[in-house]
């Protein structure tokens, strides 16, 4: 696949800390298939570097991290599962991985790409943050398995049932997001975030993760979360298509 197809790029910087970005700004970085599978290949790609300490996920436009599925992508009834699948498959991927994870929250960061955000354990939100989580207005039953063990019971529901837009003043008091930074300065105060745990001893922080994933059992629940939605794209009204 040629740079100038791929919808995502990879790389580690000096700090061990290996940056995922999402780069297709005209689409408001839309999820289509190809790029749930650029994602799912570099995560295995940063799980099994050495020199990989702490993974974080941004966008190539700090105007969005992502506007969530593609709905315009053309894919047939098999194609549908098949993503979703891969949407399930991305989320437990995050949710597992065995080093610290750190998102860009910029801008449009919704369904699909909030999940991703949910999915990591810290997050950076940009100034200009638009969080939602649409599962309810659309008929998805995604949100409750990351959501409700990082704000708690109360705001999930409050932001799964509602579907409301969410601005970073609000998502920080929530606890949706751990500091605010400039919209612009987003990726850039996600990666200062990222070296400061990375500057950790990493056995120390891979094994405090492993605790706090066991007592909460977050890794369980994404699974189960992702066979209703994968079942529910079999044999259910599925996404729109809006091509």
């Amino acid at each position: 696949m040629s740079a100038a197809t791929e919808a995502t790029s990879y790389e580690v910087n000096e700090q061990g800390v290996a940056v995922l970005r999402l780069t297709r700004p005209k689409s408001r970085n839309a999820i289509d298939t190809q790029m749930l599978v650029e994602m799912l290949e570099h995560l295995a790609v940063a799980r099994d570097d050495e020199a990989v300490r702490v993974l974080a996920i941004s966008s190539a436009d700090h105007m969005g991290l992502s506007a969530g599925a593609d709905i315009k992508e053309e894919l047939d009834e098999q194609g549908q599962v098949r993503r979703m699948q891969l949407f399930a498959d991305v989320y437990d991927a995050i949710v597992a991985f065995p080093k610290p994870t750190v998102a860009a929250c910029h801008g449009d960061v919704v369904g699909g790409g909030a999940e991703i955000a949910v999915a990591c354990d810290l997050r950076v939100g940009g100034a200009n943050l638009r969080l939602r989580f649409p599962g309810a207005a659309l008929g998805v039953p995604v949100g409750p398995a990351r959501l409700v063990t990082l704000c708690g019971l109360a705001a999930a529901k409050y932001l799964l049932l509602s579907s409301r837009t969410v601005g970073a003043d609000e998502a920080l008091r929530l606890g949706l997001v751990n500091r605010v930074a400039p919209a612009a300065a987003t990726e850039e105060s996600t990666l200062q975030l990222a070296a400061e745990v990375a500057a950790h001893p990493p056995e120390a922080v891979s094994r405090m993760k492993r605790m706090l994933h066991e007592w909460d059992d977050v890794e369980g629940r994404s699974s189960h979360e992702g066979k209703g939605q994968v079942e529910w794209q079999r044999s259910g009204p599925g996404l729109p298509y809006t091509g």
